[in-house]
């Protein structure tokens, strides 16, 4: 379990400092790249569905607070007319490095105290987060 919350680190280190460069909400690695069924997900070993379950989170954490300007990746404050000012890109780096720390503490919270829970339990919040993404995809023009 120590290595998986290591390598998402490593990945979430990469992915913030990439976002803050590219002066961007969020970039396509955050993005969840394949959802499941019940039936693929009981095939899988409990600490595959925490990675899962990892991954998931962190998507939610990363997308939800801009959810209002835009669910779609690689969108920078000028995309949507937000001046790219010193004051404005100073306080996207700063989120982007808060959101990166509670990442990781959720990561931790989550490999240490998940690995409990029912197999069941994690195969329907993963089931649960990944209808939530779906959601946030589909935006405010998608009926949801």
């Amino acid at each position: 379990m120590k290595s998986i919350t290591l390598l998402l680190t490593l990945f979430l280190t990469i992915t913030s400092f990439a976002q803050s460069k590219k002066n961007i909400f969020f970039d396509q690695s955050t993005l969840t790249t394949k959802f499941h069924t019940i039936d693929e997900l009981e095939d899988l070993k409990k600490g595959e569905l925490v990675k899962l379950y990892i991954e998931r989170a962190n998507e939610i954490i990363t997308v939800l607070p801009y959810i209002a300007l835009t669910n779609e990746a690689d969108v920078s404050l000028s995309d949507i007319g937000i001046k790219e000012n010193s004051d404005n890109l100073k306080l996207l780096k700063k989120h982007h490095e808060t959101t990166t720390d509670a990442f990781e503490s959720t990561s931790n919270l989550i490999t240490e105290f998940i690995p409990y829970a029912d197999t069941e339990k994690i195969i329907w919040s993963i089931l649960y987060y990944e209808e939530m993404i779906k959601k946030i995809r589909i935006g405010v023009n998608g009926n949801f």
